[in-house]
């Protein structure tokens, strides 16, 4: 195993350039998403434990306030219904432990983890499409436009990450870019299932390359969002839209 540097320009034709470990990013997304996920929900968990539960306290005085009054009750309340006071006791103490609490560790409803995981993924995403540009582009002249920039992108970027081109591209010349991948190599190994699924269940695994995008744009000084979605497995399409530079 070389660790030379490898001579700039990058080139992508080159068989032997192996910048990026193509098996080691299919692993790491593999157990990036089912973790971002995890992290997710734990993080909302921990919060909700951490915050005040006031019906808990209020129910507590409630149940003592009850119990001073059967202790003053007398002798017959005592003796008549020692057994009742006991199992209603029991009741009331079962219903204080589950009640309030499971209703405060309550899950994400969906759109709250899907909007966590999202942000998660893009995020660390975009640190690693920043460093792979401010190293692979280091040594390139300037983009004219973003035009430019957007097939540096579809040629150089892809192969360098993905181990091919983008099949197509298309825009409307207005700061809309759709990038079109009929095999997109996270997906390729997923398989279909018969509940027709499969492609809901792809769509996090877009997330982080759509971070990867928006940091290597955010590098060549393109500040952008990136959409991607999945109609047919392996295929993925994703959507640029860059956004003005106020003056």
């Amino acid at each position: 195993m070389s660790f030379d540097q490898p001579m700039p320009p990058f080139n992508a034709g080159d068989p032997s350039a192996t910048f990026v470990g193509t098996s080691c990013l299919d692993l790491l997304l593999i157990e990036l998403v089912p973790m971002a996920y995890r992290i997710a929900n734990e993080l909302d968990a921990a919060a909700a434990d951490s915050a005040p539960h006031p019906d808990v306290s209020s129910e507590a005085a409630s149940r003592t306030g009850s119990s001073v009054d059967a202790a003053g009750g007398g002798s017959s309340s005592v003796a008549g219904g020692g057994d009742t006071s006991s199992t209603a006791g029991t009741g009331t103490g079962t219903g204080m432990g589950t009640g309030p609490a499971t209703s405060s560790r309550s899950r994400l409803d969906e759109d709250e983890e899907r909007d966590a995981v999202f942000f998660r993924l893009e995020t660390l995403g975009y640190r690693v499409g920043l460093g792979l540009v401010e190293r692979f582009s280091r040594d390139r002249p300037r983009f004219n436009d973003t035009l430019d920039a957007i097939k540096f992108v579809c040629k150089d970027l892809w192969m360098l990450v993905f181990k091919k081109q983008v099949d197509n591209l298309k825009t409307n010349h207005r700061g809309v870019y759709v990038l079109t991948d009929n095999s997109f190599r996270p997906l390729s190994r997923m398989s279909t299932d018969a509940g027709g699924q499969a492609v809901a269940r792809a769509q996090p695994f877009l997330w982080f390359p759509c971070g990867i995008l928006k940091g290597a744009l955010s590098a060549m000084g393109i500040n952008a969002t990136v959409q991607a979605e999945s109609s047919e497995l392996p295929g993925a399409v994703f959507q640029i839209k860059t956004i003005p530079t106020k003056q």
